[in-house]
């Protein structure tokens, strides 16, 4: 078979100064698949991407290093406890779980938006990521979400610390400082945890958030071991809002810049019920051109735009030979931009996501939540998130970005796209 062509010019220290320019070249100059470096390739266009995504045999997805299950007499969680673990989770993650619970979601979303300060210059995103933390750990913990935001808000510290860029990579039983520092969130969130699960399970009140969810014994497994729940929570707590936040800094750029847009989205959000306890998850689904923009700006701008997968065995991807224990790099910010894919790849269309009644979904290629078996478990709860706080700004408010010859922000690629140190002013609509 053949080979994939060499990216020209650079290998990994190119790729480390600026990914998503050479991303950007990789796809136009080297196509579907190419090579980054001996024993790494890059799955450039939305073909590959897609099937990568899909072949869990041949391309599984390494277990999260960030909160890996704290050390206990039991040993590491089984195969079975995982599975078990998986499907209990999922109780509360899926559609209708999330459907159920929209009228608790979009008070919070609005009450950030009433809480944005007017006519002033602000770093956006640490108020979006404490917003969007709220509305995270509430939808996990409900009447205990108090108690642990604090302690959700020190694992996400934890983690910045732990994925900042460094130029030495330590195996991973080496204590290092980061790791430390990890280890003693982890604990005191776990610890902060154990009494609201053995207060649950004994008063027999485990509640319909997700916590009580993981709590309510299954028909195959039966009751969920107390320490698989501990060894799941921590790294779901974080991931409720560390990428919804990056995904809310591209979306309200993006209401700033296209002023058009976001007035269609205030018209749609002037329909929600004046009390937003009061909405539903038949509100949610009217708001078509709101989702239409999520999508939209979550596909030019994914906030994790690069996924890493190993081949287990010697296999073929796009006509390629890919040898066992190879790195693939599925790069979904150049498979949304495939012009095979999305008419104008590069033009912000929202539109292009609704069919010819103004409907959703079109189809498309999306890859902003994965795909396949390892695709996003959380990816009903963020377009709620995402569309609800969507709604709630651009119904009160017009966005601008602050004069001058430069953007208000920088674009960051280690660990996702983000729009570190944005800046946006808000004015209120008349």
């Amino acid at each position: 078979m053949n080979e994939p062509p060499r990216l020209p010019d650079g290998g990994f220290a190119a790729w480390s100064r600026d990914r998503l320019a050479l991303a950007r070249r990789g796809a136009a100059e080297c196509g579907d698949v190419w090579q980054l470096e001996s024993g790494v390739y890059v799955a450039a266009t939305a073909g590959p991407c897609e099937d990568v995504l899909r072949r869990a045999q041949d391309f599984p997805k390494a277990p999260s290093p960030l909160f890996p299950p704290l050390k206990r007499s039991s040993g590491a969680p089984t195969p079975e406890e995982r599975a078990h673990a998986h499907a209990a989770r999922m109780r509360g993650l899926r559609a209708h779980a999330v459907a159920a619970r929209i009228g608790e979601i979009a008070p919070r979303a609005a009450r950030f938006a009433d809480q944005w300060p007017t006519d002033q210059d602000i770093e956006i995103l640490p108020p979006v990521r404490h917003a969007l933390a709220e509305i995270g750990v509430h939808y996990l913990f409900s009447e205990d979400a108090p108690a642990l935001l604090p302690l959700a808000s020190q694992l996400f510290l934890a983690r910045e610390v732990l994925v900042r860029p460094s130029p030495w990579v330590w195996p991973r039983w080496i204590p290092t400082p980061a790791r430390r520092f990890r280890t003693r969130q982890q604990v005191a969130f776990t610890n902060a945890l154990r009494p609201i699960v053995r207060r649950r399970r004994s008063s027999g009140r485990l509640g319909d958030d997700l916590l009580g969810q993981m709590l309510r014994p299954s028909s195959r497994y039966g009751p969920l071991p107390e320490e698989a729940i501990l060894d799941t929570l921590p790294g779901i707590t974080v991931a409720t809002f560390e990428t919804p936040s990056r995904a809310a800094g591209w979306i309200l750029l993006y209401l700033a810049r296209y002023p058009q847009a976001a007035d269609r989205v205030a018209a749609e959000a002037a329909l929600l019920p004046a009390d937003p306890a009061a909405t539903t998850n038949t509100h949610l689904d009217s708001l078509q051109y709101t989702q239409a923009l999520v999508r939209e700006v979550l596909r030019l701008h994914p906030p994790s735009w690069l996924l890493t997968r190993r081949a287990t065995r010697q296999t073929q991807l796009a006509g390629y030979t890919i040898d066992a224990g190879s790195t693939v790099l599925v790069c979904p910010y150049t498979a949304h931009r495939d012009a095979r894919e999305h008419a104008e790849p590069d033009q912000f269309q929202p539109e292009r996501w609704l069919d010819d009644a103004g409907s959703l979904p079109k189809p498309g290629v999306f890859l902003s939540f994965g795909t396949g078996p390892h695709g996003c478990e959380g990816v009903a709860l963020a377009m709620a998130m995402l569309t609800l706080l969507t709604t709630q700004i651009a119904r009160r408010y017009h966005l601008s970005e602050p004069p001058g010859p430069e953007p208000s922000f920088q674009v960051t690629t280690f660990e996702g796209l983000a729009t570190a140190g944005l800046r946006l002013r808000a004015t209120v609509r008349g």
